[in-house]
């Protein structure tokens, strides 16, 4: 257990990332509080929060239970929309992969709409879909689907077809096929699409909810989060409250829910694929 922890905290890789993150803040401070310290104002950052004065506004958020709504609000905005691009997307790819008839069909409406930013249809599902909280989830579902498509579709057609000869000169069924070589070879592929699409439905998640106001679960806080909008509606009512330490705060939040839920999503990756680790 010792040994273990102690290899743990010794990693390089460890060691540089806090390393990174120490000079990332004090250059970061050292620009905020130019000003004050040197008479001049440094370009672009001289006037945004001082990571001090960003970790004290965090404290007192900590108590805040509007704050950690805002989390939970998003979070789960963000696995449904993500979950059911997966339900939807996964099957989908491997449709159109295996398929040329159902490709020649669906593909170019998929390829017309996906360049379509999901931003774009923030307006048409506000109108469209019955409530805000509906509206949101339809934006993030769009956020992962289109990466997650085009990820098994590339990733299933990308199989080696002495595979399938291999296996054909074997007797093998369909569903042998599918089973023992689709699949384990569009894996990586579902993985990776996973990953970045995660992050995609982090970023419009939060834009979504600055647009449509949070959802119709918003309430009428303050600027501590009170709203419990979600977290870009966290953002939007700090940003007009004139709170920029909070804005921060946000903003780092989001970070730190896409950094663990893309991690989560890439540890989970690696104990499906460990035929394809590289250390």
């Amino acid at each position: 257990m010792m040994t273990r922890l102690r290899k743990t905290i010794l990693d390089p890789d460890l060691l540089r990332a806090i390393v990174a993150v120490i000079c990332f803040l004090g250059l970061w401070e050292l620009g905020s509080k130019s000003q004050q310290w040197f008479g001049v104002a440094a370009p672009w950052i001289g006037k945004v929060p001082a990571p001090t004065a960003v970790i004290d506004a965090w404290w007192h958020l900590a108590g805040d239970a509007g704050y950690w709504r805002s989390w939970y609000l998003s979070t789960l905005r963000v696995l449904a929309g993500f979950g059911a691009a997966m339900v939807v997307g996964i099957p989908f790819g491997l449709s159109m992969a295996l398929s040329r008839t159902f490709y020649g069909t669906a593909f170019p409406p998929f390829e017309v709409l996906r360049p379509i930013p999901p931003l774009a249809w923030v307006p048409a599902s506000i109108i469209f879909w019955p409530t805000q909280e509906l509206s949101i989830g339809f934006i993030t579902f769009l956020g992962a689907f289109f990466t997650v498509v085009i990820n098994v579709v590339e990733g299933a057609r990308s199989i080696d077809i002495r595979y399938f000869q291999a296996a054909r000169s074997m007797g093998a069924s369909q569903w042998d096929m599918f089973r023992r070589i689709v699949l384990p070879g569009t894996l990586p592929s579902i993985t990776v699409g996973a990953a970045v699409g995660m992050g995609i439905t982090w970023e419009v998640v939060v834009a979504a909810e600055m647009i449509s106001g949070g959802g119709s679960s918003m309430g009428k806080g303050g600027i501590g989060g009170g709203t419990g909008g979600g977290l870009g509606f966290f953002i939007w009512n700090s940003y007009t409250g004139g709170s920029y330490e909070q804005i921060i705060v946000g903003m780092i939040s989001i970070g730190i829910a896409g950094y663990l839920c893309s991690s989560a999503l890439r540890a989970f990756g690696d104990r499906l694929t460990p035929w394809i680790r590289t250390r």
